[in-house]
């Protein structure tokens, strides 16, 4: 008898405490679904959902964790509520995960993603019992020379705009606590693992999020409008958000196995072959929804954004058993069918994303 995916999944977090920081974002809420139907029990930690929208509410998220909803920059209402559920697992996604407006708040998004990873990681240290911890960065804490050659774990950190920047600080401080604090050396006195993920550009259904392509290509087909973009020559390593979803509960998974082999960083992308420009993107999503128009308008004085990157995944395909399922046509796709059914079914959309994830998982 073949094994799923699900299955091989339920038995490493069903029943098992899972404390998830960002679950009420869009790949958090993913992230809190999947666990849910794994059969976890989830204790969220995450600011507000900012519309009736947001696939938090859309899933009833409230309804299948103890959602707590507090600031990552309250170190004392963090380390209590980390502490009282005891969990056996810790993901942390939340973070200030937008490039244009780090722009607008560089401070805050420096205090939010370093100093917050920080708060998680102090946290951690207070539990004296066994945990698996997976940390999620980006794929943008490389320091981007924009060449061909695909990011390694072991290549510079840096960052020129400030999201990039806080991301490899972060980084910075996550490596100083698992040597300080969390050394491997010493993992039978303190029985904590510590992996991070880096994943690149994420798209899927339930992303409403401000300057970014598929929220704002979703919203302009909705209303029958052109959508405007920026730079149609911008090259991301795309994929659907169920892959480094899958991919934080695979490195979980291993490092629950083996601590000592899996507290590393691990880049989770698409092959390179679907690291596609903008504007390609665009088109698939048109070819998805049947129709749809674009313009470019390229605006003087606006912030600087990458126009080259592509991740290295070999590390992860070989340790962690983890590869990309869908291809850049099929991401985009299945992307544009959840937006489709919203549109047109929205009380439906419960059932549809849980529908994708089986369909992904291979349930």
């Amino acid at each position: 008898m073949v094994t799923s995916l699900f299955q091989k999944l339920q038995k490493t977090y069903g029943g098992k405490k899972v404390f998830l920081t960002g679950h009420t974002g869009f790949k958090g809420a993913w992230m809190l679904k999947t666990l849910s139907m794994l059969g976890a029990d989830v204790k969220g930690y995450a600011l507000k959902p900012q519309t009736e929208n947001d696939l938090f509410y859309l899933i009833d998220g409230q309804q299948i964790c103890d959602s707590v909803i507090a600031d990552l920059r309250d170190k004392q209402r963090l380390q209590k509520e980390v502490v009282d559920f005891q969990p056996d697992f810790v993901f942390h996604l939340a973070a200030q995960p937008l490039v244009r407006l780090s722009y607008e708040i560089p401070a805050e998004t420096f205090e939010v993603n370093a100093i917050g990873t920080a708060n998680v990681l102090d946290a951690v240290r207070l539990l004296n019992k066994s945990c698996s911890v997976v940390l999620i960065t980006t794929d943008k804490v490389y320091h981007n020379n924009e060449w061909l050659y695909p990011y390694r774990e072991n290549d510079r950190l840096g960052g020129y705009d400030p999201y990039s920047a806080s991301k490899a600080c972060t980084e910075l401080v996550i490596d100083s606590y698992r040597n300080s604090f969390f050394n491997i050396k010493n993992y039978s006195q303190h029985q904590k693992g510590i992996a991070v993920a880096r994943a690149g550009n994420v798209i899927g259904g339930g992303d409403w999020s401000k300057d970014r392509l598929i929220p704002d290509i979703a919203k302009a087909f909705a209303v029958e409008k052109p959508v405007v973009i920026r730079n149609p020559n911008s090259v991301r390593p795309w994929q659907h958000v169920l892959e480094p979803v899958i991919g934080y509960l695979l490195l979980g998974a291993n490092l629950a196995t083996d601590p000592i082999r899996f507290s590393q960083a691990y880049n989770l992308g698409p092959h390179l072959s679907d690291a596609l420009p903008v504007e390609e993107m665009l088109k698939l999503a048109i070819a998805s929804w049947g129709k749809g128009e674009y313009k470019v308008e390229s605006v003087e004085g606006q912030p600087h954004e990458a126009g080259l990157l592509k991740l290295d995944i070999s590390k992860a395909i070989t340790e962690l058993k983890w590869q990309p399922k869908m291809n850049a046509q099929q991401a985009v796709f299945m992307t544009m069918d959840w937006y489709s059914e919203f549109n047109s079914n929205k009380n439906n959309i419960i059932d549809f994303t849980i529908e994708q994830i089986k369909t992904f998982l291979n349930e």
